[in-house]
């Protein structure tokens, strides 16, 4: 099944691990800590109501915000995450999650194609239009175009909104250990890129 059927699918509660899972792994740009989204995926464990999601999310803003943009994170990929962040809902309505879950899927996997040293980047200005273009034909099943690191994000979305409808709240926790997974290979390469960047500046 391709990402856009299981997004179309999917419950509430998998919608919103979804839209959580890709915001958690772009944490590297919004140089917050690592622990930050941490209570709303436990809230999603308990059962957590609108109210104590919409709680949490405004406790993560605040935390992210204070942090600011990760130094050398790539304006534009650090501002899609930003937006994601932004985008959350303070509801929790499938609808609303749908939304942005929908939203998140595909704001993460262009920023996986900015950061990818094997992809073509755009010029500055925005993405090219085979980079969107491959992103929504991925999205839908075809993915000869894509490039590594978005071929692998794309992999790790599909999984987390399997392990959702296949085991419900009890597949929150393998959803949460392959963000973290995705969290830690999105590091590496923004750290390569500062690297990188700091080399040429010396």
């Amino acid at each position: 099944m391709s990402l856009v059927e299981l997004i179309a699918q999917a419950d509430e509660r998998g919608l919103a691990a979804s839209g959580l899972a890709c915001l958690d792994r772009c944490l590297p740009l919004l140089g917050g800590d690592d622990e930050v989204l941490r209570p709303l995926w436990a809230g999603l464990a308990e059962g957590q109501d609108a109210e104590g999601w919409g709680e949490y999310l405004e406790q993560a803003r605040g935390k992210l915000g204070e942090a600011g943009p990760a130094e050398s994170a790539g304006d534009e990929a650090a501002l899609l995450a930003r937006r994601m962040l932004a985008a959350a809902p303070a509801g929790r309505s499938a609808a609303e999650v749908r939304v942005w879950a929908d939203a998140c899927s595909v704001a993460s996997l262009r920023i996986h194609r900015l950061l990818d040293p094997a992809a073509r980047l755009p010029a500055a200005g925005g993405l090219a239009q085979h980079g969107a273009s491959s992103v929504d034909a991925g999205r839908a099943g075809r993915t000869d175009a894509m490039s590594p690191l978005v071929a692998a994000e794309l992999r790790r979305q599909i999984t987390v909104l399997e392990l959702l409808s296949e085991h419900g709240v009890g597949g929150l926790r393998r959803a949460l250990e392959v963000s973290t997974e995705g969290r830690r290979v999105l590091r590496a390469v923004v750290s390569r890129r500062a690297r990188g960047a700091r080399g040429r500046s010396a």
